[in-house]
């Protein structure tokens, strides 16, 4: 078939050509990253990283011997700046450091940069945004640095509060911004935003809804002219917080660029098919850089933006297999997770449309679960500390099965023993 290019060396890339491989594919395979690291996780940076809790090889995704061994030359520091394509598919790619790269089956895992703040001031000095590994080695050291005492989070969403868990530990004085009237308002229900507005409140975190600011405000230059330091944030009436340090995290933007290139639909990411496939039948996507078809058979139709390694993975097996002319279909259950100190959120499902939720136990003991339904029938649950529900519920939404409202809300019974079928699916079988 002749050589694969990956442009992307993220989680979706390296599975990419990990499925390939296990799926008999001998021909090359090229893997390029535009970061000079191997391959890494990024989920830890938010999390233990920042804590000092891990080193650069806890997070390598494969050793120099498997791309070695498996026959897939990674190419890193570098990147992939345009793409010429030839009536049959093959083409050429290339790169920012001036490599022609021949290909004839091309996959796209380019990922997602971070959303930048269109505020005067976030050039400063102790200004952060976290993406990659050199944002959590800078971020790291701050926060580290004794002198560093007061944390302005700008977001309330899951990369914010892992953040502001993690400078909580450390005893900093932290404030987290959101500019929404809620926390992670745009994937979970009311009630788990309520109970994590109060956790993080308990745990001395201040947080501010429906925060409307104007600038970042600097400290003055030095005699030498280097840019000045972060002191404060500024609301639009004019109060300020101090800072010592501002990190940035208002969500990310899936990186497009190579699509538009060439000419592939795109539409708030590439837009992939269920197998995978691009707009031209042929290139392949996958990861945070794409919208898909709902790959979840009870979610809402139409195109869904998944940001998840687990999405990344198995939307690359998928992608892997269309390259080799295969066409499976993507019916994974999505699943997300985030660890905020020592409260572990686990999503299953999308719970896009529901018409009612379900608490399970006691939020103000730190341990329960938010079951969503539409039309009756389970779609989606967030568990706080819950990991066996947790697992209950993804495998009941794997195989189609559901669990009545008012068995959800019955503690007295565990809730794997409370797993039905729909009543649809009842009768179709008899």
């Amino acid at each position: 078939m002749g050589t694969t290019l990956i442009v992307g060396a993220s989680q979706a890339g390296v599975q990419i050509a990990a499925t390939l491989r296990e799926l008999g594919d001998t021909d090359p395979i090229v893997l390029v990253g535009e970061e000079p690291h191997r391959p890494y996780q990024r989920p830890p940076l938010s999390k233990k990283w920042l804590k000092s809790e891990l080193v650069p090889g806890d997070v390598i995704l494969r050793t120099r011997e498997w791309y070695d061994a498996q026959g897939v030359e990674l190419i890193s520091g570098d990147r992939v700046v345009t793409v010429h394509r030839d009536l049959d598919g093959s083409g050429i790619a290339t790169t920012q450091g001036g490599r022609s790269l021949g290909f004839d089956r091309l996959a796209l895992a380019t990922g997602s940069s971070v959303r930048r703040l269109t505020i005067p001031g976030t050039d400063f000095h102790g200004v952060h945004y976290l993406r990659d590994a050199d944002d959590a080695l800078a971020l790291e050291a701050a926060l580290h640095d004794p002198a560093h005492r007061r944390i302005v989070v700008i977001g309330g969403g899951f990369i914010g509060l892992e953040i502001a868990a993690v400078a909580r530990s450390m005893d900093k004085e932290v404030t987290v911004l959101e500019a929404a009237p809620r926390l992670i308002g745009r994937v979970v229900s009311e009630e788990t935003s309520a109970f994590y507005l109060a956790a993080h409140r308990r745990r001395g975190t201040r947080v501010v809804l429906g925060a409307s600011l104007t600038r970042i405000v600097g400290g003055v230059a030095d005699a030498a002219g280097r840019r000045s330091r972060v002191v404060a944030v500024e609301f639009a009436d004019g109060t300020r917080i101090p800072a010592d340090l501002v990190v940035i995290g208002i969500g990310v933007i899936a990186r497009t660029e190579l699509a538009v290139q060439l000419g592939l639909e795109v539409d708030r990411g590439v837009v992939v098919d269920e197998h995978a496939l691009a707009s031209d039948g042929r290139t392949v996507a996958a990861g945070d850089c794409t919208v898909m078809p709902n790959p979840y058979a009870l979610g809402i139709p139409g195109p869904t933006r998944i940001e998840s390694v687990n999405n990344a993975l198995e939307q690359a097996k998928i992608a892997a297999a269309s390259l080799l002319g295969e066409r499976p279909t993507y019916r994974s259950v999505p699943w997300f997770w985030s660890d905020q100190a020592d409260l572990k959120l686990q999503i299953a499902g999308l719970s896009t449309g529901y018409d009612r939720v379900v608490v399970r136990g006691r939020p103000e003991d730190e341990r329960f679960a938010v079951l969503y339904y539409r039309d009756g029938r389970l779609i989606a649950a967030d568990c706080v500390n819950q990991p066996a529900e947790f697992l209950a519920i993804r495998g009941a939404l794997g195989k189609g099965h559901t669990i009545a409202p008012e068995a959800a809300a019955d503690l007295s019974t565990p809730l794997k023993q409370s797993i039905t079928e729909p009543l649809v699916a009842q009768r179709e079988a008899s």
